[in-house]
């Protein structure tokens, strides 16, 4: 519908917000697929299974001694006693990060429930409880004696983006099976709040970090309340119309306060920010059946993934202003590509998936999971990437494992930062990741993403699906699909776009040719029958669009989903680790996880002046040919300091092919 059709009053709203209490992170109303709730899908084992499980066992721990000991969690005692006042600890919204480390513990607590993490969260939402004014305020850095006035700095005060992720926890409990725990209580009472401070009859403003709106819409899904899918929906139709103070000089583009969203073609400004106000707007315009907006928001993630997007699924290039770079502007060495920005890509991705179905959407989510954002966390879970670069230069140092580190100026993983927005998020993705994995609509389950999980959901006619899934992916790429009950349905298999060419699969013993974007199986199927998928694993060259002018001459390596990095550590003893010489020659080889290649060290004698016209024989080179391994890019620092690099010079001088 248009703009002006679009559901504006509280009762026509509600009565398209039906109450919803199962399904993940986002469960539509009304969607070309509906996502499955953690009592409906549940990783079992494999390589994301090792990773949930290190989640559940370090990370959360890291995280809440993390903010235990520097005194974030405090400041919500300090509120409750009255003692807030010049003693708060951390910058003004330090309070998201509680509020992401538990909805990281409810998805948790939904998966796989444990007395121990039960009582932890318990205590945790207790405490936050307590600090909650009598109207349903509640934020440790406003607002109360020796502090400043509640929204007085509408533009960097993030009060709105706190309450947001403090309401997304709530949602997370409410979908795991608790719709009255004490989080969803304290969540209502604020989002009761803000309809009363900035709905219809309240002060027109919005917050200068987008996230209340994907918050709102959800908790609209998950209660049925329509007030505040109107909050939602206001939010996103009052920015871009130069609402918020700007004195920096980025402008109102960074806060996407200079286009209204409808109107906007790209998503442009700091990325975290502008995915999380897509996502949102996207929210809304799926509830209200605002086929504009959405379409607008489907052109903007087409136009940012065309022109945008790092290889590994990153989003943002600039350093100074966290922002997407113009069109093509992809620097390796200087990428940003922000962690919180990967997970906000993935939040975006999964809405357009179910709002259209279309496997494009799941390709970038693949992507991105196990390339960006697998990145931040070090192997061990105790230390994480801000920013994730392309390529890096020098070896740099370790951080300590007992200090703040500044949030991009860390050339290892970091235990903690002044800025620690990505640790919590990791842990709030990683717990609920299986969510993201499959789908179901009348004629069946898609199945997306793969691993080792288990499906057990109903249709809406009553029939049950239940299904396990086993492979070894993301490092072999047999899936193999076992059916657990006798059904007739429609099972559909995502093809990735890089296995295109040569994918096959195997059904009843036959196998064929897979084409297009996913596989179609219609039938009646056997309990113990089992559909095989196989895609093609090994490595391949990848070649930069030629507008990309930091990659200009140089080809990247990829195997199945992951992308691959030449790592000094894997260099020949007394090799540079600077690898500003190296180029890649044509040979290329399947390893366990990565590939092998051969490569050319080319030691370049001094000269006193850095460019030679053409007619100049360039200095003479001194070339070693080597062998070596790329291995995948989310593995990389996690064997000491190193240098690294994606996109690494090609030998011809052109992109190679593989033999």
């Amino acid at each position: 519908m248009s703009h002006n059709q679009a559901l504006s009053t509280e009762e026509e709203i509600a009565s398209a917000s039906p109450s919803v209490t199962r399904g993940g992170p986002v469960s539509p109303t009304r969607s070309r697929l509906r996502p499955l709730g953690p009592d409906e899908i549940a990783i079992d084992g494999g390589f994301w299974g090792e990773r949930q499980s290190l989640n559940a066992e370090v990370i959360l721990q890291h995280c809440e001694t993390w903010m235990g000991r520097i005194g974030w969690i405090a400041n919500f005692d300090r509120v409750t006693d009255g003692t807030i006042g010049g003693r708060h600890s951390g910058i003004e919204f330090v309070d998201s990060e509680i509020y992401k480390l538990l909805e990281a513990m409810a998805w948790e607590l939904a998966r796989q429930p444990d007395t121990t993490l039960e009582a932890r969260y318990r205590a945790l939402v207790a405490r936050v409880a307590a600090a909650q004014d009598d109207d349903g305020y509640l934020h440790t850095s406003f607002g109360h004696a020796g502090q400043p006035a509640r929204y007085s700095n509408i533009e960097w005060g993030h009060e709105l983006y706190c309450f947001g992720h403090l309401i997304q926890a709530a949602v997370a409990r409410i979908r795991g099976g608790f719709p009255d725990d004490q989080i969803v209580q304290v969540a209502r009472r604020v989002a009761d709040h803000v309809y009363s401070e900035f709905g219809p009859d309240g002060r027109v403003a919005v917050c200068g970090h987008p996230e209340i709106e994907v918050a709102l819409a959800e908790l609209a899904r998950a209660t049925g309340d329509g007030r505040y899918l109107e909050m939602a929906r206001l939010f996103v139709e009052r920015r871009g119309h130069g609402m918020l103070a700007t004195t920096i000089l980025f402008g109102h583009e960074y806060f996407q306060d200079d286009v209204p969203v409808r109107d906007a073609t790209v998503l442009r400004g700091h990325a975290v920010r502008a995915l999380y106000l897509a996502s949102g707007a996207l929210d809304v315009a799926t509830e209200t059946d605002d086929r504009q907006l959405v379409n607008a928001v489907k052109l903007q993630w087409q136009n940012a993934v065309s022109r945008r997007t790092y290889i590994t699924g990153g989003m943002g290039s600039h350093h100074q202003d966290e922002a997407f770079g113009d069109d093509y502007e992809l620097p390796a060495d200087r990428a940003y590509s922000e962690t919180c920005a990967g997970i906000a890509s993935v939040m975006l991705s999964w809405r357009l998936l179910l709002e259209t179905g279309e496997s494009a959407y799941a390709d970038l989510i693949e992507r991105t999971l196990l390339n960006n954002i697998l990145a931040s966390p070090r192997a061990d879970g105790r230390a994480f990437y801000y920013t994730n670069t392309l390529q890096q230069r020098t070896e740099g140092t370790e951080p300590s494992e007992d200090e703040l580190s500044e949030r991009a100026e860390a050339s290892l993983r970091a235990p903690w930062f002044e800025v620690s927005c990505c640790p919590t998020n990791v842990a709030r993705t990683l717990a609920s990741v299986g969510l993201y994995f499959a789908t179901a609509d009348e004629q069946g389950v898609q199945l997306h993403q793969y691993g080792d999980y288990r499906v057990d959901t109903m249709l809406p006619d009553g029939r049950s699906v239940r299904l396990r899934v086993r492979s070894g992916y993301p490092f072999e790429g047999d899936v193999q699909v076992t059916i657990l009950e006798a059904v007739e349905a429609t099972i559909r298999l995502r093809i990735p776009a890089w296995a295109r060419s040569e994918c096959t699969v195997t059904v009843g013993g036959v196998t064929s040719a897979a084409e297009g974007t996913e596989i179609a199986i219609s039938r009646l199927f056997e309990v113990g029958e089992t559909l095989e998928l196989h895609l093609p694993m090994r490595p391949r060259f990848v070649h930069p669009h030629p507008r990309i002018d930091a990659a200009r001459g140089c080809v990247a390596v990829e195997r199945g989903p992951m992308v691959l990095v030449l790592e000094s550590t894997d260099l020949p003893a007394g090799s540079s680790t600077e690898l500003a010489e190296i180029r890649l020659d044509r040979e290329l080889r399947i390893s366990p996880t990565g590939a092998f290649v051969s490569l050319d060290l080319r030691t370049e004698i001094e000269r006193n002046w850095p460019y030679f016209a053409t007619v100049t024989a360039p200095a003479s080179l001194r070339v070693t040919r080597v062998e070596t391994e790329l291995v995948p890019y989310f593995s990389w620092a996690n064997r000491g300091p190193s240098t690294m690099r994606v996109w690494i010079p090609s030998a011809t001088g052109s992109a190679a092919l593989i033999p």
